[in-house]
């Protein structure tokens, strides 16, 4: 009767019920299964910096992280993210107390949140948003607040709209959640936005937890403006940080946060009971890598450049209403145009149809119905994969 009674609950607990398979594995498997051209999953399709990989082999064959690296990350690592925040940002960090190597980004998000936040505080996050976001704070037992980033059809981009998000903050918010470059909607916040933001969070006295990982991905007239460097907000900031975006080996799993002394100690005490350690040989490579000369982000900045025009501009010729995107490497398109609505149905659709993969912006927001006409693609491939997704995708105006 014991037995019965345990199997007859549902094993997954009620703050993670909503979220199950995520759409990225549901549509990474549809497209091996169908051999479409996987263009959903945000992940490159060759290797970064050669000199970067062989640091990593390097590594291993000097014995160096094959063991357990330090907990707070490699001394080598932590010193060198400090050096790039004071370089490219003019940001200090003591790399001892104000510097945190994380799996990758995903486990800086969740230690954060999980660190910081208390069962019923509120989290006001823009929408849409990377799922991991509401999956952490579920695990936190924390309340998510969306504010939508709406599409701005005469400027081809998402805008924030800014007494919305004061009109979203309550004596109940704990913090602020931002993400620019913005995924999946490709937008970059203004400097004019961004003070707004942080004069918010300290009338408010919020913290903010931002998601920079997309910093070196700007294109045109766009500026990355850390929002730790805006007055009042280096002690209330943490930042986080990616090498997988930066240097295409998103398999490494190595991110960063960087924050004050007390930021940094609470979610490292998160973090010590997630991964503990991870990455040790490859954060040696990531601090080589982080020491690359401008000439380096230049290059990968005006090669990411060059791969987003020419899959925006398959995809309007298609009949997509499309966002060209300011930053990261995704372009979000509107599927209205090609007269359809629903952006799973399309892309559940559109391996058979069209032989490419997607994904339905819809999956990132709360309020499904704003995003349902929107589908997002990655232009993080090689040209040639680009070019033939788009010959491809010519099968729907047919």
């Amino acid at each position: 009767m014991t037995g019965m009674t345990s199997t007859a609950r549902p094993f997954l607990n009620r703050r993670l019920a909503e979220f199950g398979t995520t759409i990225f594995a549901e549509m990474s498997a549809l497209a091996a299964a169908t051999g479409a051209i996987n263009l959903g999953q945000g992940f490159p399709d060759t290797d970064g910096p050669e000199e970067v990989r062989e640091a990593a082999v390097r590594a291993l064959r000097d014995g160096r992280g094959n063991q357990y690296p330090p907990g707070p990350g490699v001394p080598e690592l932590r010193t060198a993210i400090a050096d790039h925040q004071l370089r490219r940002y003019g940001l200090s960090f003591d790399p001892d107390t104000e510097v945190l190597v994380t799996a990758g980004a995903t486990e800086a998000i969740a230690a954060t949140l999980l660190a910081l936040l208390e069962p019923g505080d509120e989290v006001v996050a823009l929408e849409p948003y990377y799922d991991s976001y509401a999956a952490c704070i579920a695990m936190a037992g924390a309340t998510r607040v969306p504010v939508t980033l709406r599409p701005d059809p005469g400027q081809a981009r998402f805008r924030l709209d800014l007494d919305e998000l004061r009109d979203a903050v309550t004596g109940r918010t704990r913090l602020l959640l931002i993400n620019t470059p913005h995924n999946p909607t490709g937008t970059v916040l203004t400097r004019e936005e961004l003070t707004a933001i942080a004069e918010l969070a300290v009338e408010r006295d919020l913290l903010v937890v931002t998601d920079e990982v997309y910093e070196h991905l700007v294109f045109d007239e766009a500026e990355h403006v850390p929002l730790a460097t805006l007055p009042g907000m280096r002690e209330r900031t943490v930042t986080i940080g990616s090498s997988g975006k930066t240097f295409s080996f998103t398999g490494w799993k190595v991110g960063w946060v960087t924050a004050s002394p007390g930021l940094v100690t609470a979610v490292r005490s998160a973090k010590q009971f997630l991964t503990y350690v991870s990455s040790g040989p490859f954060q040696y490579a990531v601090a080589e890598a982080l020491a690359l000369p401008d000439s380096y982000f230049a290059d990968f900045r005006a090669d990411m450049r060059v791969k987003r025009d020419l899959l925006a501009a398959g995809l309007a010729d298609v009949g997509f209403a499309v966002f060209r995107p300011a930053g990261t490497y995704f372009v979000t398109t509107d599927i209205r145009p090609l007269g359809e609505s629903d952006g799973f149905a399309f892309c559940r659709s559109l391996p058979e149809r069209a032989g490419v993969v997607a994904i339905p912006n819809a999956v990132f927001y709360d309020h499904r119905e704003e995003g349902a006409p929107f589908v997002r693609f990655a232009f993080c491939k090689r040209v040639s994969v680009l070019e033939e997704a788009a010959t491809r995708l010519k099968a729907l105006a047919g």
